[in-house]
């Protein structure tokens, strides 16, 4: 059983890492800046490195304080990541960039909500989080984008001194998806690692929740996290061809905007969707580009915002109904 659960936490990690890596890198490979190779060498590193130094709080929040830690058994971890792992896969074999936390709380809320120990407080705080982020990465996004679209005589001198420095351009929004990628890793790795704390099994022997087993395991697991990024290129291509081709200008404000909003969300050790924030931004270039109408109404922009709303629900019930079929 226990090698059956860490197959499963390898297979949630990598499913959430394709999705993430089409978050981050969508931009540069939109933009046509970085090839895909490159792009996930970069990708591993930069999650390895945030989740390492900023991925304690999100961790700790998702091992403890979703559902009593003691509900965390080899059964209950097996429900959280088949449940988990599989809306993910169908959402990565769809090509949709899926929202990783929003999956992965509920997920282990159906436990929660089988024994009948949800903590509500705890997904009434998430919950703000949840709206307000996406519609803000939007919202400063298209204020941002305003400036420089569409293009007029007022904003065309932005053009011209771009357009001199293209080269710095370009290598300050590669620069951009590596602190997404950094940012990203300071929060979804914890997804997997939460859970497998809050179990109880410690890589040393000692006390799971010490600071040396935490950091281990986010290591471990943002490695695998970032193998992902080679398996599952499905949804890297859908955010970056087929919602609107990108520039160097609105690739670097994507970046820098998402990065410092799921940044803001770690630190409040929320688990936060890091997919949401980046197509939020996307879809506003896109509204600024052709128009709110178009964006909204393209098939995309429907399969992504149905795939958000529906699969953190079908996963809730799905993980209640493997509760009902494995501790009855």
């Amino acid at each position: 059983m226990i090698f059956l659960i860490f197959a499963l936490a390898i297979f949630f990690a990598m499913n959430m890492g394709g999705a993430s890596f089409a978050a981050c890198f969508a931009t540069t490979y939109g933009s046509k800046i970085l090839r895909a190779k490159i792009s996930i060498i970069f990708f591993i590193s930069c999650v390895i490195l945030g989740s390492v130094l900023f991925g304690k709080n999100v961790s700790v929040t998702l091992g403890k304080d979703v559902i009593p830690s003691e509900l965390i058994s080899q059964k209950s971890l097996f429900v959280i990541f088949l449940s988990a792992g599989f809306s993910m896969f169908i959402s990565n074999m769809m090509k949709i960039p899926q929202s990783t936390s929003l999956v992965t709380v509920a997920a282990i809320a159906g436990v929660g909500g089988y024994f009948g120990q949800l903590n509500v407080k705890t997904i009434s705080y998430f919950i703000p989080f949840w709206i307000i982020l996406p519609l803000l990465s939007f919202g400063l996004t298209f204020v941002l984008g305003s400036f420089i679209y569409p293009p007029r005589s007022q904003n065309f001198w932005i053009y011209e001194r771009f357009v001199n420095q293209r080269n710095k351009l370009r290598n300050f929004v590669i620069f951009a998806s590596c602190y997404n990628a950094f940012s990203v890793g300071t929060n979804n790795v914890a997804n997997v690692v939460g859970p497998l704390l809050a179990w109880g099994q410690s890589p040393w022997s000692g006390n799971p929740w010490s600071i040396s087993s935490i950091l281990l395991y986010l290591f471990v697991f943002a490695y695998f996290y970032g193998l992902g990024s080679i398996v599952f290129t499905g949804p890297l291509k859908t955010a970056g061809e087929q919602i609107v081709p990108l520039g160097l200008l609105s690739a670097s404000m994507i970046s820098m905007v998402s990065g410092t909003l799921i940044i803001i969300a770690s630190i409040c050790g929320v688990p936060q969707s890091f997919v949401m924030l980046q197509m939020g931004a996307i879809f506003a270039i896109s509204s600024l580009k052709q128009g709110h109408e178009v964006t909204f109404s393209s098939d995309i922009a429907r399969k992504a915002l149905y795939t958000w709303s529906i699969n953190p629900v079908i996963t809730y019930f799905v993980s209640m109904g493997l509760c009902w079929v494995i501790f009855h």
